[in-house]
């Protein structure tokens, strides 16, 4: 059995494996330019964030009706409980999905066809965050939470994503303090790509409550104090910081040295299905890689469960802290 742990950093289009886009391309009549799932495969060789994104964006168009965001879902849910997960906060796209005429309600009434009944069926308690595009506008991001506003009894928390460069936090200023109006929980992809000071930005403009990535942090050791002292979780991604080349190999990664400072890291998949590995794989990784023991592992599963927005629910989280502080490791 695998350490039990929580997902907070998860894209649910970023699990869209090879053999499931190209069973919805045949359901739904969408011609992908690759031959099979071998070509397909070949082309998850990323320079950087940007060639990742085009071609997260480019395969979405087999994402067509709820059926299809509900066996997207499940499909991530069915390999997620088997690598350990026992909380999921799921994040989701639906610019890209209005963009291409698939309305809100079929986002988020076909996710949760396979969110709402994820605890009987995979034992996974799950919340859902919309993200909005930090490429488009801010308008944009506004109408795309006016949209929302019918289905909020099910969204948790609003997110930012894609590319980093050149949109800065404060461009989203607005859309942040009408999601904190309106209760929603708030956080951010910051310091992944872009530089520290969008961490910053997005603490004080955007008023996150956790970091997405946040690997930058360590270039500011005021920074990486304020963190510690206001206990921001960051959701770091290890296989993607690899795979999109923000770190050179495995073994190079900050994560020994931002536990060491006292930061609340957790280890998350980002787009598993791209980045070769899902939450499980994720923590073996950097076990092998970084030498981290036994109880270093127990801390970062610790560390999911304390970082989820699970305040609705204390009971579960000391259920699941519980879990964790019961495991045994098993030798290999």
């Amino acid at each position: 059995m695998p350490l039990p742990k929580a997902e907070l950093h998860l894209h649910i289009e970023g699990t869209l494996e090879p053999e499931l886009a190209f069973e919805l391309a045949a359901r739904n009549g969408v011609a992908l330019p690759y031959a099979d799932t071998d070509e397909l495969r070949k082309a998850y060789q990323f320079e950087d964030l940007q060639s990742f994104l085009n071609l997260y964006y480019e395969l979405m168009a087999v994402l067509r009706t709820e059926r299809d965001f509900e066996d997207l879902a499940n499909a991530y849910l069915a390999r997620a409980a088997a690598q350990g997960v026992r909380h999921a906060e799921i994040f989701f796209d639906p610019q890209a999905h209005l963009a291409r005429g698939v309305s809100m309600g079929t986002v988020v009434d076909g996710l949760w066809r396979a969110l709402g009944g994820s605890e009987a069926a995979h034992g996974i308690s799950t919340r859902l965050i919309l993200c909005f595009l930090r490429d488009e506008s801010a308008e944009s991001a506004l109408e795309t939470l006016e949209a929302a506003r019918p289905h909020l009894d099910r969204i948790t928390g609003v997110g930012l994503d894609s590319a980093e460069v050149g949109h800065p936090p404060v461009k989203f200023r607005e859309v942040y303090e009408a999601a904190a109006a309106l209760g929603l929980r708030r956080v951010a992809h910051a310091g992944e790509e872009g530089p520290p000071e969008y961490i910053t930005e997005a603490l004080d403009v955007l008023g996150v409550e956790r970091v997405d990535h946040g690997l930058r942090c360590m270039e500011d050791p005021a920074l990486v104090e304020r963190l510690v002292r206001e206990r921001i979780p960051l959701t770091l991604c290890p296989l993607s910081n690899v795979r999109l080349r923000t770190v050179d190999v495995l073994a190079d990664h900050p994560l020994p040295a931002m536990l060491d400072a006292g930061l609340l890291c957790t280890v998350n998949s980002d787009d598993p299905a791209y980045f070769g590995g899902y939450a499980g794989d994720n923590f073996d990784a950097v076990g092998a890689a970084l030498g981290l023991g036994e109880e270093r592992l127990r801390e970062l599963a610790r560390n999911s469960f304390v970082a989820s927005f699970l305040e609705d629910d204390e009971e579960r989280r000391a259920r699941y802290l519980a879990e964790v502080d019961a495991y045994t490791f098993q030798p290999y």
